[in-house]
């Protein structure tokens, strides 16, 4: 009997547990991955499969790297060696128990835990600073509520956000550990709690039911202990998997009496993270029986299509892998973030270099002139250094707003309106699969509209991952569409039985797959590890060679007009290194045949010499590949009894050996694959995605660089670059093997015979040849730096970039180099596992929902259906949140400066004594009342162009590409404006106020007044400023801006009055200033003044920049109305393009299965469900059901 080797389609898993394919959680530490080495190392260790004594419990020490457990026995995992300290001299049992906690507070410790959180915050923890120093009486310059305001309100509502998804979490770890199973307790099933499972429990499940822990399959209702899962909590994906129990665990464990005897003992991996890989033996009757994934049913997975199976519980609690996969997300941040926490740092050094300019000022004015003052004497016999040491940290508390506490929380609720906008864009929902886009994060918004280089994969992403048979060549005639002989001429060969190599033809594509096959209602569904699996099993059906079932033996297929059964003696299953498949299979004569299909690059490598029509099979691939057809040579061989017996002996050696049992296989499948005889070759079409050529046409527009990097040979890729217009005719073509980039003598190649103009010049690159020449191994670290950065150096003069037959790790490995090397802001965008890694290395990960499953989309930043969702994604979304937030950014410094720069400039005339020129509760309120909302929904809603114009020019993107918006010089144009609207703001008051009398004969030029009309000036003039800025608007934006003027007056009368003053006389010491003040027509004179001069200069920019020097938005703008009218002729003629492409001659490529099929399950005798009897009407109504590639 084959031993169950790992099934990477039917897990949805990958087909090597290493970071070449499978992306490790993120939380994953050096020691941890130390550890699973040490296990994989200890896999030699476990006992072979044969006679050995079950070692007793204490034979087996802690830290020997592999877990024991006792089925039945709860007491068998509490022994002292099984234990470990968690403080001092307490212990505990190293095996979690079921009970799970994804919360992280209390009712204890939710006040603390979060305090500390957010306190590690650097803002947050500067602002408690200066509330501990407002404390102080000696230096304390402000009430300590200016500060304790807005610190309680940014700390509250993130306590608030924090504390409701705790609570979400709280009830849901509730009702998942509150789930009920049935557990085998004192030789009966009873029903009990998830959280009371322990290590080494029978557990009984029933169809529907939710696995609670990591489980070993040991029986099932089903024949041969299959069990149907749905994994898509685990992975993403809704197709079933297969699981099996082992066959000794099948015929012996079935009743609950045999279960309650069942007292083995299993060895295992430490728990891990890796969901594509387990390593066991199980030892029972002193037999030892290797366990795999296969054996396992994971928690978050679902029992479907079984009525009963049974388990032992391997993993509980938080050793299981859904929960060691459940860390932390690698945390990306974006260009704008790291510019802003440097510009935070920059306004900190200018804080401290003003405080302690004015503390110096301080010191030396109290020495010439305050201690001199007699009626300045405050009774406190400071010295003058003392004086001005208090006075610096008085300033401290005074311009603190120059570092903004709102700030963060503003830019937060700014992305999340923005995230809500791109998950509600119907221009992005596709309607035939229901699925809108989804934005996934946050805090990467305004990066999408900064995209300097695209990433992206080929089948599924640019293409449609759907295939459909469409040419064929057998004995070197083509058939099919367009062709030489057509599709009727080969029925009527068929159907006359003449030609025998067609029929083997049609024979070997009915035969050699792994594909299941589900009676489902009516009707028999094909279940396929790929696509181009099911389309292929699916023409031989039309053309009278019917799969209809299979046993662990068996393969039964309709031949024309009667069915013939071939005993299956072995199954060579695909893989990538592979590159091909094989059955060998017993014909009803006694025939031994063998039946392969396979890319043609390594078919051609194993044919027979007399092979025939390798020519015209050769002329037909080309032919095929200029039609960017996938392609697939088919063959066969006779084998001799004797050749087969001992080519069997040595093939069931190698698939019970528990060590590099793959590379074994790998080894045996070559000896058998040689000298074969040439059948023909299929051609299957993977249609591009709708839209796919216009969207690279436009993302080229906005000088954003596209680089396909596909699994596929450099033929087919070159192809597909055509077809989705990639590369064009213009273009010049480098390939990968004609550049080199390090001379011999160590040196770099001349490049400048190779410099093109963009639109000329594109490369395609073949990366197997650094995985299989010597020559291109570099010879040490500078060499492999040197070639990495000419690599990179020339292909970023390309317009375009192909990488060819990469590899999941070489992928990222692209991806990293150019973030390295160019600095660039890069998105990778892909639909399967594969991608994963190159989704993560990237700033921005995009996964598109298409039919690999969903562990792209699970891994990304953004998802959708589509590929052509890109180009909105990127050309509206991304660059309106980019704008958005600079010009957020911009105003909000601007304000902030604006405001408390007007201490600086009172400093001069009060002595630099620290005291403020605002009133307190207008110094509270600032940011949080008077001056947020209208910033807040420029951030949220502002757009310079609409979204047609958007897409229809995309040179608008390049502001973003070019950081233009926001970076150190917008930043000191900022501050620049700041300093001048505060000078206004306090020079024009003070200047109105000097020698000046009131209509009532009174002076109004008190300083409470002074305040007023400062404060005054201050909020109409960045009300105004920001409506300047502001380009789109609606109602919400004329009520924020006069609202937050309105609230600001309304408020300042309220705390001006005489009642409030009554009640606190102490907090509210401007009784009656906003009244006595701005009744004084004079006074109003003065605030329009003020607010005048600060926008008039504003306004002339703006108007010399739009007239002198207009950019291209200012442009578009100006001729918006006009544009508007050709979109709608446009609309009304709008035809579907047509595309053309000149007749290059490119090479075909195979077209197969990127993941292993269900070639193991198949052969293992334990994975199919019995064939069912098929009516002669069902036979017509099978149907295909296409899985995902996982690789």
């Amino acid at each position: 009997r084959m031993s169950a080797r790992a099934r990477a389609a039917s897990q949805g898993s990958l087909e090597e547990p290493d970071d070449e394919v499978v992306p490790y959680s993120d939380d994953e530490t050096d020691d941890e991955l130390q550890s699973e080495d040490d296990l994989d190392r200890s896999e030699d260790q476990l006992p072979e499969p044969e006679t050995i004594p079950a070692p007793a419990a204490g034979e087996l020490e802690d830290g020997s790297g592999v877990k024991v457990i006792r089925a039945n026995d709860r007491e068998y995992c509490n022994q002292p060696q099984f234990k470990k300290k968690v403080f001092l001299c307490i212990k505990k049992s190293k095996y979690s128990g079921n009970a799970i906690k994804t919360y992280k507070y209390n009712v204890f410790t939710f006040l603390p835990l979060n305090l500390y959180e957010q306190f590690k915050r650097v803002a947050n923890l500067y602002f408690l600073c200066l509330l501990i120093l407002q404390i102080i009486p000696q230096i304390s310059t402000l009430p300590w509520y200016t500060t304790l305001v807005p610190l309680v309100l940014v700390l509250g509502i993130t306590a608030i956000k924090d504390l409701v998804d705790d609570l979400a979490r709280h009830r849901m770890d509730k009702e998942i550990n509150n789930r009920r199973c049935d557990v085998l307790l004192n030789g009966r099933f009873e029903k009990t709690r998830w959280m009371n499972l322990q290590v080494g429990d029978v557990v009984r499940l029933k169809k529907n039911d939710f696995i609670p822990a990591d489980i070993l399959l040991l029986s099932s209702s089903n024949p041969n202990s299959l069990c149907y899962v749905e994994t898509a909590e685990l992975d993403g994906e809704t197709n079933l998997k297969f699981k099996m129990g082992l066959k000794v665990t099948d015929e012996r464990l079935q009743e609950e009496n045999q279960l309650a005897r069942f007292n083995a003992l299993i060895m295992c991996e430490e728990p891990n993270n890796r969901l594509d890989k387990f390593v066991g033996t199980m030892i029972w009757d002193a037999q030892s029986y290797p366990l795999d994934l296969d054996n396992m049913l994971l928690r978050g997975c679902k029992i479907r299509n079984t009525d009963e199976c049974h388990g032992l519980v391997i993993f509980a609690g938080n050793d299981t892998k859904i929960m060691r996969n459940g860390g932390k997300t690698r945390f990306k941040r974006t260009l704008i973030d790291k510019l802003m926490n440097y510009m935070v740092y920059t306004i900190f050094v200018l804080l401290v270099l003003l405080c302690a300019g004015l503390a110096i000022g301080h010191t030396y004015w109290y020495e010439s002139i305050g201690s001199k003052a007699w009626y300045l004497y405050d009774g406190l016999n400071y010295s003058s250094s003392y004086r001005g040491f208090l006075s610096f940290w008085g300033y401290i508390i005074i311009l603190n707003t120059m570092v903004p506490i709102s700030l963060y929380v503003s830019v937060e609720v700014i992305r999340l309106g923005q995230s809500k906008f791109i998950n509600w864009d119907l221009q992005m929902y596709y309607a035939d699969k229901d699925t809108p886009a989804k934005a996934r994060t946050t805090t990467l918004n305004e990066q999408l509209g900064q995209i300097e280089y695209i990433f992206s994969d080929k089948t599924g992403t640019l293409t449609q991952n759907i295939m459909a048979f469409k040419k064929c060549t057998i004995r070197g005639r083509t058939y099919g569409e367009r062709s030489h002989q057509p599709y009727h001429f080969l029925v009527s060969c068929i159907r006359s039985k003449k030609d025998p190599q067609v029929l083997e033809f049609f024979k070997l594509l009915s035969l050699c797959h792994t594909v299941m096959v589900e009676q489902k209602g009516d009707e028999l569904v094909y279940q396929a590890a790929s696509p181009d699996e099911g389309a292929l099993v699916t023409a031989a059906r039309n053309f009278g060679f019917v799969f209809l079932s299979r046993t662990q033996d068996t393969i039964t297929i309709m031949e024309l007009d009667h069915e013939e059964t071939y005993e299956v003696l072995a199954l060579l299953d695909f893989n990538s290194d592979r590159k091909r498949m094989s059955i060998i299979l017993r014909f009803p004569d006694g025939r031994i045949r063998l039946y392969c299909k396979g890319a043609d690059t390594v078919i051609y490598q194993r044919l027979d010499a007399n092979s025939k029509n390798k020519e015209t099979t050769q002329e037909a691939l080309d032919i095929f590949a200029n039609e960017t057809l996938r392609t697939l040579c088919l063959c066969y061989k006779d084998i001799s009894q004797a050749e087969y017996d001992a080519w069997s002996q040595k093939h069931q050696a190698a698939s019970v050996s528990m060590g590099n049992r793959e590379e074994a296989l790998d080894v045996l499948y070559e000896e058998i694959e040689k000298n074969l005889l040439l059948i023909g070759a299929t051609a299957i079409e993977d249609k591009l995605q709708d839209g796919v050529p216009e969207t690279i046409a436009k993302l080229a527009k906005a000088d954003i660089k596209i680089w396909v990097l596909t699994g596929d040979k450099k033929e087919t890729a070159e192809n597909i670059g055509f077809s989705c217009q990639l590369l064009t005719d213009d273009m010049k073509i480098h390939y990968g093997e004609d550049v080199k980039y390090v001379s011999a003598d160590g040196q770099t190649s001349n490049k400048q015979n190779q410099r093109y103009t963009k639109k000329q010049k594109t490369i395609i690159e073949d990366w197997s040849n650094y995985a299989e020449n010597s020559v291109f191994q570099p010879v040490d670290d500078w060499e492999k730096e040197k070639r990495q950065e000419d690599f990179v150096d020339m292909a970023c003069e390309c317009s375009a970039v192909i990488c060819c037959r990469v590899t999941p790790k070489q992928k990222a490995n692209v991806v990293s180099l150019v973030k390295r090397c160019k600095k660039a802001v890069t998105l990778s965008i892909g639909d399967g596992a594969n991608d994963v890694n190159m989704i993560k290395t990237a700033d921005i990960g995009v996964g598109i929902s298409g039919q690999e499953g969903m562990q792209a989309v699970m891994s990304s930043d953004y998802a959708f259906a589509q590929f052509r969702y890109l180009e909105r994604l990127l050309l509206v979304h991304g660059r309106w949140s980019y704008i958005r937030m600079c010009k957020f950014l911009r105003y909000f410094f601007y304000k902030n400066f604006a405001f408390t720069l007007v201490h600086f400039w009172f400093s001069f005339f009060n002595g630099f004594s620290s005291q403020t020129a605002y009133e307190d509760w207008f110094i509270t309120l600032y940011n949080v009342c008077y001056s947020s909302l209208p910033v807040l929904l420029v951030g949220l809603l502002d757009q310079d162009v609409n979204d047609k114009l958007s897409l229809r020019f995309p040179k608008l993107y390049l502001p973003g590409q070019q950081g233009s918006l926001f970076n150190y010089k917008n930043f000191f144009i900022s501050l620049f404006h700041g300093i001048f609207t505060s000078l206004m703001i306090f020079f024009i008051p003070y200047g109105a106020f000097l020698q000046t009398m009131g209509q009532d004969g009174e002076a109004p030029s008190d300083y409470q007044s002074f305040a007023v009309v400062a404060a005054s000036s201050l909020i109409i003039t960045v009300n105004l400023q920001i409506s300047l800025n502001t380009s789109y608007w609606t109602f919400v934006n004329f009520f924020a801006v006069l609202g937050s003027i309105a609230i600001y007056f309304g408020v300042m009368f309220d705390i001006h009055s005489a009642g409030i003053h009554v009640i606190f006389p102490t907090t509210f010491t401007f009784t009656g200033a906003a009244s006595n003040a701005l009744r004084q027509p004079y006074l109003w004179l003065t605030i329009i003044l003020t607010v005048g001069i600060c926008l008039l200069p504003v306004i002339c920019i703006q108007f010399l920049y739009q007239t002198i020097c207009p950019s291209v938005g200012d442009k578009v703008r100006r001729n918006r109305k006009k544009y508007e009218l050709e979109d709608e002729e446009e609309e009304k003629k709008k035809r579907k393009p047509t595309f053309q492409r000149g007749g290059r001659s490119r090479r075909s490529a195979y077209a197969f299965s990127h993941s292993r099929g269900y070639a193991d399950l198949i052969a293992s005798g334990r994975s199919i469900r019995q064939r069912p009897r098929v009516r002669p009407e069902l036979r017509e109504s099978i149907r295909e059901v296409p899985q995902a590639e996982n690789i």
